[in-house]
């Protein structure tokens, strides 16, 4: 049976991910903070008829992603398909989210470590053998201020670039990739997700990972509600 791990995974997106996978016949590996949160999450799943299981880590925290992803090997054996979409925390971290005019080193580092290089640590998780049996999806989500940060206002400086970032990370590992079997993919999300009909559902938004994966087409893949 396939395995999908999914990073950030939560009561949203992450869940109608592991649904839609999961009813696709993958086994889910959810990695979050908390470890209470995600066994909740997981006894949905199996309720259901999903293999599931969490795996408590941070992603700012590499050996902590690590000692997840051993875990993770361990119950479901090799990871297929890798999904790095983390959630925000709260508090935020660092100093906040100050605009261009007064954001410092201090302000974006958080935020970098969070997208990028948490990102860039889960991603060593798998890549590795992904390579060397020739197969394999990594799909990035990151808010559409990443690919055009225009979209959102002012205030989300520090996460545009900290998101921008990891973008740039995911086209790059794409065009990387070419021809070793392992598919990679950006997915800039915009709309608020369930903040109004049906496409901005996180069970709508969740097909469009599930269409991806089968296709495999495209280093970005752009999710808009209409």
């Amino acid at each position: 049976m396939p395995t999908i791990a999914i990073v950030g995974a939560g009561p949203g997106l992450g869940r109608s991910i592991a649904k839609a996978f999961g009813d696709n016949g993958f086994s889910v590996a959810l990695v979050a903070r908390t470890q209470e949160k995600l066994d909740a999450l997981a006894a949905e799943l199996n309720e259901a008829g999903i293999e599931a299981a969490g795996f408590a880590a941070d992603v700012i925290d590499p050996a902590s992603i690590a000692a997840a992803f051993d875990r993770i090997k361990e119950r479901f054996g090799a990871v297929d398909v890798l999904e790095y979409s983390p959630a925000p925390h709260t508090p935020v971290h660092g100093p906040g989210n100050p605009s261009p005019l007064q954001a410092t080193r201090a302000d974006l580092q958080p935020q970098l470590d969070y997208y990028l290089y948490g990102g860039i640590a889960a991603t060593q998780q798998v890549l590795p053998e992904m390579i060397e049996r020739g197969s394999g999806t990594i799909i990035y989500t990151t808010g559409g201020t990443s690919k055009d940060p225009l979209a959102g206002p002012v205030e989300f400086t520090t996460t545009t670039i900290g998101s921008g970032a990891l973008r740039s990370y995911a086209l790059k590992l794409h065009q990387a990739t070419v021809g070793t079997g392992v598919y990679v993919v950006h997915i800039p999300i915009f709309a608020w997700i369930g903040s109004g009909g049906v496409e901005t559902q996180p069970d709508t938004i969740a097909q469009h990972y599930w269409s991806i994966h089968r296709a495999r087409d495209g280093a970005e893949q752009p999710y808009a509600a209409l």
